[in-house]
């Protein structure tokens, strides 16, 4: 190989001119007719009648011109290039993420077909999936039929099958008045079917990347929170853990190891990290093979970091002077769990969990495990558990539940607690929450009052269902006490 300096090596890359006589020699003639037509021109001036007149006029003609050439060089020098190509399905890297306007996706063809942009305050956020054909254009057919409606695409994300086509998500910015049958109908002729949509919140702007991180986050300080950050994760679904054994003892038939890949169209089975299985199922939505990635590395992350529990702790002073410590709970206090149990008389054991109260004992390893919730468990000074409460995630709904030692009840302990389970479940993001109890149990009615939410009742056989709806409460805020709508008791919607 021949060595060569850069100077070298960039004048081999310069174009070699060949120099003959023929540019000379036009060059030459060139300089004799500007000699010669600037002589005519001066002696026209000098010796004419009208020379100092052509002078002037020659003048203002040259200002013109250089005016015109400046007004003309501001207004086209920040011309947009040419529109792009359209885009097809196969530009993107599998279950990428594409954000910005539709005007930069669709091309010129569709950034014409949008002639008044719509104003922030008339327009209302989508989420949609359709599945198209994975073949170059389709993509671009789906982007100029959205754009016809004045649709402004703000992310997209890519999901393709394994049996060909791709199942491509979008959140959407629409004209309010834009109903969501004539969006399917723009959507279905230009190609795309099985089309899913519904309304999106402000939460749906934050892109993929930046929400995974966010869920592992919350997944990695606390192990409860797994099964809220799939929900979050995949959308609106319902989630089930099932444990490896019953209450009993027994293995739990349902439980068995889900064969890792493989989806149920609208059912997702993992392992959970803790033994068992969780169920994810959404009622429309096949799910994709990139939200089954997606969900099993947070289940993987749940795994190496191992049973975890946030040891942050309130110590509160009691109206009557005594202190207690209320901090989250998990496994490590089912003995002291059970020696609470043993002191509960039974009617207090049978006003919290409904049935015989010799079966209490198995309920307090399901209830402590973080897989199904989040517990909260009060202590004395001297390190007595004397309360627990629990936030129990039952699938797309949520249980709150209190048990308090017969010596400590009316404290203001269950109020305590309770208070901060609804701060919990608003964080949480959920809709309501709801308790089973008995009609007579009359602590329990008053704890639920008492946090001023808008309630409902159903009663039957003497058990009732109190939910309180958390539409009003704010995430990060405790619940007013006082302040509320309470409803007369209405005919039963469920039955516990």
């Amino acid at each position: 190989m021949t060595d060569r300096s850069p100077a070298a090596a960039h004048r081999s890359h310069r174009p070699q001119r060949t120099h003959h006589w023929r540019h000379d020699l036009v060059e030459l003639a060139a300089l004799f007719c500007a000699v010669s037509v600037a002589d005519a021109l001066a002696n026209l001036v000098v010796h004419g009648p009208s020379g100092p007149l052509m002078l002037v006029a020659s003048a203002v003609a040259l200002l013109v011109t250089a005016g015109f050439h400046t007004w003309w060089a501001r207004r086209h020098s920040h011309a947009p290039p040419p529109g792009p190509t359209a885009p097809s399905d196969t530009g993107a890297p599998a279950g990428a993420e594409v954000t910005g306007s539709a005007h930069a996706r669709t091309g010129a063809s569709a950034a014409d077909a949008v002639a008044d942009p719509v104003t922030a305050g008339s327009t209302a956020l989508w989420r949609m999936r359709t599945t198209v054909r994975d073949e170059p254009g389709s993509l671009a057919s789906l982007c100029t039929a959205l754009a016809r409606h004045r649709v402004d695409i703000l992310t997209l994300q890519t999901h393709p099958l394994p049996e060909g086509g791709t199942v491509d998500e979008f959140l959407l910015r629409a004209p309010q008045d834009l109903p969501s049958a004539e969006l399917t109908r723009a959507v279905a002729q230009a190609g795309g079917h099985s089309t899913w949509i519904e309304r999106a919140d402000a939460h749906d702007l934050v892109d993929t990347p930046t929400r995974m991180l966010g869920l592992a986050t919350r997944t990695a300080l606390d192990a409860a929170e797994l099964p809220l950050a799939l929900r979050q994760l995949l959308g609106r679904c319902t989630i089930h853990s099932i444990p490896a054994t019953t209450l009993t003892g027994r293995p739990n038939a349902a439980a068995h190891a889900p064969v890792e890949g493989v989806l149920e169209s609208t059912t997702m089975r993992l392992r959970d990290p803790s033994g068992g299985a969780i169920t994810v199922e959404r009622p429309y939505l096949p799910f994709t093979p990139t939200e089954f990635a997606r969900a099993r590395a947070l289940v993987e992350l749940d795994a190496r970091l191992g049973p975890r529990v946030p040891r942050s702790q309130d110590v509160l002073t009691l109206p009557e002077g005594n202190e207690i410590t209320v901090r989250r709970a998990d496994g490590s206090d089912l003995p002291a769990a059970r020696a609470m149990h043993d002191r509960c008389s039974e009617r207090t054991l049978g006003l919290r969990y409904h049935g015989p109260v010799a079966d209490a004992d198995r309920y307090l390893g399901h209830l402590l495990s973080p897989r199904f919730g989040r517990t909260l468990a009060a202590t004395t000074a001297s390190g007595k558990l004397v309360a627990l409460g629990h936030l129990l995630w039952d699938g797309d709904e949520t249980e709150v539940a209190l048990l308090i030692e017969d010596d400590w009840q009316r404290r203001g302990i269950g109020s305590e607690l309770l208070g901060r389970l609804i701060s919990m479940a608003v964080e949480a993001r959920c809709d309501s929450v709801y308790a089973v109890t008995q009609a007579s149990n009359t602590g329990m009615v008053a704890a639920m009052r008492g946090l001023g939410l808008p309630l409902d009742y159903q009663i039957e056989e003497g058990t009732l269902v109190i939910t309180a709806r958390l539409d009003a409460v704010t995430a990060g805020s405790r619940p007013a006490h006082g302040q509320g709508e309470q409803r007369p008791y209405e005919s039963p919607r469920h039955q516990n």
